[in-house]
């Protein structure tokens, strides 16, 4: 089976709701990219805002459905119907059958398990519907509870890129971590 990217599903879980962005997620999407603690968490340079700027981020979050090679979706919390994250299947290798993961949670959406619960649901989206052999994310190590996440998913580490990024504090490794399909059909999906 091959990847089809240009299918943007709605994935339900117990507790958050995977689906396309739509207009109104973009005022908690710039609160989450203003937020210094998600610039930090997500190793990411900082926005300078202007209007410039929230232009190309709104025509990027606004184009996120077009894309036939990538699968961005937000994270909305069941109970509130709030926007409090993203999660992507990004850097697709069609020969591999691999794609990297990555994700982003404001502060509304951080530390009750949400993150876990949307990992789990795009992971099983790339094996069982999307036929992935392999998904892989870097996490750093000042981003304990994103790797706590990834494990509870079923991601592995497999190795480290050295001085992958560089911070005002110097230089800091990134933990490569990665699931495969075997791996993801032999642990138990309810934990």
């Amino acid at each position: 089976m091959a990847a089809d990217f240009s299918v943007k599903p709605t994935l339900a879980g117990r507790r958050v709701v995977l689906r396309p962005f739509v207009a109104g997620d973009f005022p908690a999407v710039r609160e989450a990219l203003r937020d210094p603690e998600v610039v930090r968490l997500t190793g990411s340079r900082p926005i300078l805002w202007d209007a410039a700027a929230e232009q190309r981020l709104r025509e990027w979050y606004g184009t996120r459905a077009d894309q036939p090679d990538r699968l961005d979706l937000a994270v909305e919390e069941r109970a509130t119907g709030a926007w409090v994250g993203e999660v992507v299947l990004n850097a697709w290798d069609p020969a591999a059958g691999s794609c990297n993961f990555r994700t982003m949670f404001g502060a509304g959406g951080r530390d009750r398990g949400l993150g876990t619960e949307a990992t789990r649901l795009l992971v099983g989206y790339g094996f069982e519907r999307l036929g992935l052999r392999r998904i892989a994310l870097e996490v750093y190590p000042f981003n304990p509870r994103a790797r706590r996440a990834y494990e509870k998913a079923g991601f592995v580490a497999e190795g480290v890129r050295r001085a992958a990024l560089s911070t005002p504090q110097g230089p800091v490794d990134a933990t490569v971590m990665a699931i495969h399909a075997a791996d993801w059909r032999g642990q138990d999906q309810q934990a």
